[in-house]
């Protein structure tokens, strides 16, 4: 079982998605692109310090495997790309709200083999999964509203 600390604030970290979705639900809403923007930054900050997680992980272990190395910068590079739509003028955010969607659910992956490999404490993925799949999910169902 994760600690309580963390499962309480990894699950509060839900709360500002949960926010901007019920922002969104509200139609014709002049809150809607300023939601979206706030929604999408929050979600490619989290991408990005699960990276940062990862790092530590590899850090921390005697031999961390050299994939695990690349793996923890690749989350703030998909962060980082998934702002040049909008930053170019491009539409957005909602393509972008998807790429970060799928990419914190792919992250489970390297969750899975940072257990498997006994890299991250036993609780982890029981913390992980509703997370990640609970950030992710409302992300891309940001983009859809």
């Amino acid at each position: 079982m994760p600690p309580t600390i963390a499962r309480l604030l990894g699950f509060a970290g839900l709360l500002p998605h949960i926010a901007v979705v019920l922002v969104l639900l509200e139609r014709n809403n002049e809150l809607r692109f300023f939601a979206l923007a706030m929604g999408y930054a929050y979600a490619a900050l989290i991408l990005s310090f699960l990276g940062g997680i990862w790092w530590g992980f590899a850090a921390r272990a005697e031999r961390a495997p050299g994939w695990l190395w690349v793996a923890a910068v690749i989350p703030s590079l998909i962060a980082l790309a998934s702002f040049l739509p909008w930053a170019t003028g491009e539409p957005w955010p909602g393509p972008s709200l998807i790429v970060i969607g799928v990419a914190l659910i792919a992250a489970l992956g390297v969750d899975w083999q940072l257990h498997r490999l006994g890299l991250a404490p036993d609780w982890w993925l029981r913390l992980r999964l509703p997370l990640s799949l609970g950030l992710g999910t409302l992300s891309i169902a940001m983009a859809a509203l």
